[in-house]
This record gives structure tokens, sequence and C-alpha cells, in this order.
């Protein structure tokens, strides 16, 4: 269970938003999140604080295929991103850095910025303790459970050795 306050954002934000293509030269992820969302909100990454929530609206991080955009989204304390969808291939390099997604279209729509978000991911439960609402995500099936909490793919398949 997490709990945070949300940062809104609308349709097809694409990961040269999430984080701008003139900082992929760097890997470290304590940088990256110093550069996350600045191109659509350049206070974004100094208000954020851990625990936080983001939820978007479709096709959260669609564009470019690289993994350092769910890794500054993560590395700037984020604990999880609900929207009403997701690209693919965002997607996969989410869940391949071990960092939790839920896709919710009602979540999306209804939560609003600033408001206090609890989310379960065991149950899939989403819960805006601002308004009262609760919203059903579909929980993660055991597998990708697993690789959450092991802290990804790569660390998933060490402990499997």
């Amino acid at each position: 269970m997490v709990t945070g306050k949300v940062y809104k954002f609308q349709d097809n934000v694409d990961t040269d938003v999430i984080i701008p293509a003139r900082y992929l030269n760097n890997t470290d992820p304590a940088e990256l999140a110093k550069h996350c969302m600045e191109d659509i909100d350049d206070s974004f990454a100094s208000k954020v604080q851990p625990g936080d929530i983001m939820v978007a609206g479709a096709n959260f991080g669609c564009g470019s295929s690289r993994e350092h955009a769910p890794i500054s989204i993560r590395a700037c304390g984020v604990s999880c991103v609900i929207a009403e969808s997701f690209a693919r291939i965002f997607y996969r390099n989410s869940l391949n850095i071990g960092f939790p997604i839920l896709e919710c279209p009602e979540a999306a729509k209804n939560i609003n910025e600033g408001d206090q978000v609890s989310v379960d991911f065991k149950k899939g439960l989403i819960i805006d303790e601002t308004t009262g609402q609760t919203f059903q995500a579909v929980p993660f099936p055991a597998f990708i459970e697993n690789i959450i909490n092991c802290g990804g793919l790569m660390e998933y398949i060490k402990s499997k050795q």
C-alpha cells in the first residue's frame, strides 16, 4: 500500500517530456530525477515528495522506448503512475525496472491534482482519500508482483539462480 499526493498530467505525455533527450547521456537516476517532467512542469522535481503519485490520461509514456523515463519518475520519489492507458513500451520498461503502474481509466478521469490517494497493489484498489471515491484496477498477476517486489526483472532473474 502506498499513499501520496497526486500530480496530474494530460493525455499523450511522451518520453521526451518525461525526461528530455538532452539528459539521456546520463544514467545516474538521481541526476535524471532532477530533470523529470521539466519541459511540462519545471518545478515538478523540486516539489514532488517520496510516495507521491502521478495520474495521467491516455497513452502515457508514448514516444521513444527509453528506460530513462520510468527511471527518472521513480528516482524522483513517485511511488506509482495511474493512467487511463500506457504506451506498451513504457509499460514494459516500468515493469522491467520494478516500477508499479496501473491502468484505470475511471481513476485517471476522476482523481484531481493535489488529491491524496492510496493504492493497494495486491487488490488493485485505488482510494481517493480526498473525495472518498474508490476505483478498481486489475491487480498485478503474481509473477509481475514478484518482479516488482524484487526491484525489477534483472533482480528477479538473479533471485531465481
